[in-house]
C-alpha cells in the first residue's frame, strides 16, 4: 500500500478519499471477480475485500486460484470460489451469477476484455440494456480543479454517431451517481468548428443538436471542442470561445478509442492523475482494472462500482 500514501501527497483535491469514503458508507457489495488467475487480479479483489468495499466471489478454475494465492501469501481464507475449467466458462459463469441475484456486480480479473464483454452481451444469456456498452475514466489530476471524466477510451474503438450518443448519455448517469448533478460535457475533435473533412466535429454538432431535442439529457453539451479550450477558461477566452462548457468541462468524449487511450495515459503517468475505470450501460456495473494500475487506482475503480449498484447519490465532487 506504499504507493496510496506516496501518491496521495501529490493530490490536494481528496477526490480519491471522498471516493472511498461514499463507497464505504454503503455496505459491501457482492461482486463476482471474473477469473482471477494472475497476481494482480487477485490481489485487486483482496484489497477491495480489505477495505470493507466488497464481499468477492472468485469465478474461475479453483486449483489455479487456490495456488496463486499460496504462492503468492494471499488471504483467500472464506472466500466463495465458484469453480470453472478456463476464462470463457468464467465470464459466462459470472454473468449467470448476476442474472440469478448472486452478485451485483462484475470485476474483471485476468481474461481478455472482449472475452467478458462476450459473455454480457450474449442476446440470450448476458446483461444487455437498450443502451450500447461504453468505458468511463474518472480522474483526479492534481492541475484540474474537478473530478474529469473520458469517454469512450477502452470499449469503443471507431463509435458511430448512435453510439455516441450511448457514450455521452452513460456518462452523464455516471456523473449523476457521482454527485454532478449538471454535469459539462465537452465534445472533443482537433479543432472547435464545424469542418465536414473532419467527421469527429460534425458528430460534435450533431450531438449537441440531440441534446437540445431531448434525445440526450441531464447534461449540458458543448462541441466541438479542441482539448486546450475544454479544460482551460484562458485558452476559450483567447479563442472568443463563449460556452457553458469551455474551460470548464466535468466529461471529455473523445473521437475514438486511440485518442481517448493516448489521453487518460498521459494524464495518468505525466500528470499524476489518479483514475477509476467502469463499464457502463450493462444491467450491472464492470470494473475494468489494469495490471498497470496502481493499488490507490484499483480501489477506485472498486469504490465506482460500488456506488453505481447503491440507488443513493454521493458527492464525491
Amino acid at each position: 500500500m506504499d504507493d496510496v500514501a506516496t501518491k496521495g501527497a501529490a493530490h490536494k483535491h481528496g477526490g480519491y478519499e471522498r471516493l472511498l469514503a461514499a463507497a464505504k458508507a454503503h455496505p459491501p457489495v457482492k461482486m463476482a471477480v471474473v477469473h482471477p488467475c494472475s497476481v494482480e487480479a487477485l490481489e485487486a479483489a483482496l484489497e477491495a475485500r480489505d477495505e470493507g468495499l466488497i464481499v468477492p466471489l472468485l469465478v474461475g478454475p479453483s486449483a489455479r486460484i487456490a495456488a496463486l494465492a499460496r504462492e503468492h501469501s494471499l488471504d483467500i481464507a472464506g472466500i466463495e470460489i465458484v469453480a470453472t475449467e478456463h476464462s470463457h466458462a468464467s465470464a459466462a459463469a459470472a454473468v449467470a451469477l448476476i442474472r440469478s441475484g448472486g452478485a451485483a456486480a462484475l470485476m474483471k480479473g485476468s481474461l481478455h476484455s472482449d472475452e467478458l464483454l462476450h459473455a454480457v452481451l450474449d442476446k440470450e444469456t448476458g446483461l444487455r440494456t437498450e443502451r450500447r456498452v461504453s468505458h468511463a475514466f474518472v480522474l483526479d489530476v492534481p492541475t484540474y480543479p474537478r473530478p474529469l471524466m473520458i469517454t469512450d477510451a477502452a470499449v469503443n474503438i471507431y463509435p458511430t454517431l448512435a453510439d455516441k450518443r450511448d457514450i455521452v448519455q452513460n456518462a452523464i448517469d455516471l456523473a449523476h451517481a457521482i454527485g454532478i448533478h449538471a454535469p459539462r460535457v465537452a465534445i472533443l475533435s482537433a479543432v472547435e468548428t464545424v469542418n465536414p473533412q473532419i467527421v469527429s466535429t460534425v458528430d460534435a454538432a450533431a450531438l449537441c443538436k440531440m441534446a437540445d431535442r431531448g434525445q440526450i439529457t441531464g447534461g449540458i453539451l458543448d462541441g466541438p471542442l479542441a482539448f486546450d479550450n475544454a479544460i482551460s477558461e484562458e485558452a476559450a477566452r483567447i479563442k472568443e470561445i463563449r460556452s457553458e462548457v469551455a474551460g470548464r468541462a466535468d466529461i471529455l468524449v473523445v473521437p475514438d478509442i486511440e485518442a481517448g487511450n493516448m489521453l487518460v495515459k498521459q494524464l495518468t503517468f505525466l500528470a499524476d492523475a489518479d483514475s477509476a475505470g467502469i463499464v457502463l450501460g450493462a444491467r450491472v456495473p464492470i470494473v475494468f482494472t489494469s495490471r498497470a494500475d496502481s493499488v490507490r487506482n484499483r480501489l477506485a475503480s472498486v469504490a465506482l462500482g460500488v456506488l453505481l449498484v447503491h440507488p443513493h447519490v454521493a458527492s464525491v465532487a
